[in-house]
């Protein structure tokens, strides 16, 4: 990214992280996936226990490498697990629950879409701490145009990575279909944290996840 692109980009995050915190969300602004596990580092405490909701900026972060080496606290491993559901489950207690998001918006909003729901459902309640780690490309104007970044960008990409034969992977569009693997299940727009601060979005400087 050039420089005269990330200093409007800069503006866009500053605006961004503003509206946020008016709708009781916290945000901080980083300037790369370093600084990033840096801060969430910082915020997960020994003893604590951890989950994840599916996403490939964790992989891409470092995030998870770290987690699954961390032998000072309790990690609940959807991805190793013989039953994930269970531990979709048991995420509802978790300390700290470690995601991404589909979109952000400028105004402040949170906007995803989800297949079994156990992720947004985290989002919304149970965990003590929430972890919204998003790149800056995924910063869009409003709820609409977070509406055709998901369609366009993040749920045909998503069902590509996770070999789903929904009509988007052949199409590269959502097609609004009825399809048993569809991800798409649940729409959830957050326009607030209804605890103060319950909610933390960390906003990279940088690209990553779809």
């Amino acid at each position: 990214m050039d420089n005269n692109m990330k200093s409007i980009l800069k503006i866009h995050a500053e605006q961004t992280k503003k509206n946020l915190e008016d709708r009781q969300f916290e945000c901080t602004i980083v300037e790369d996936e370093k600084e990033a596990l840096e801060l969430i580092k910082s915020m997960v405490k020994v003893n604590d226990v951890v989950s994840v909701g599916g996403s490939q900026t964790l992989f891409e972060t470092g995030v998870i490498e770290w987690l699954e080496n961390n032998q000072d606290i309790t990690y609940l491993d959807r991805y190793h697990a013989e039953d994930p559901h269970q531990v979709f489950h048991s995420a509802f207690n978790a300390d700290v629950y470690l995601t991404s998001t589909n979109a952000l918006t400028m105004d402040g909003k949170l906007v995803n879409v989800d297949g079994n729901g156990n992720r947004v459902a985290a989002m919304i309640y149970g965990p003590k701490k929430v972890i919204v780690l998003t790149g800056i490309n995924k910063l869009v104007k409003d709820e609409a145009a977070a509406v055709e970044r998901i369609k366009t960008i993040a749920a045909p990409i998503n069902c590509v990575r996770l070999n789903k034969q929904t009509p988007c992977t052949k199409t590269g569009h959502c097609m609004d279909c009825l399809s048993a693997s569809r991800i798409c299940a649940s729409s959830v727009t957050q326009t607030r944290s209804q605890t103060k601060g319950r909610i933390h979005v960390i906003l990279m400087m940088q690209e990553a996840g779809y």
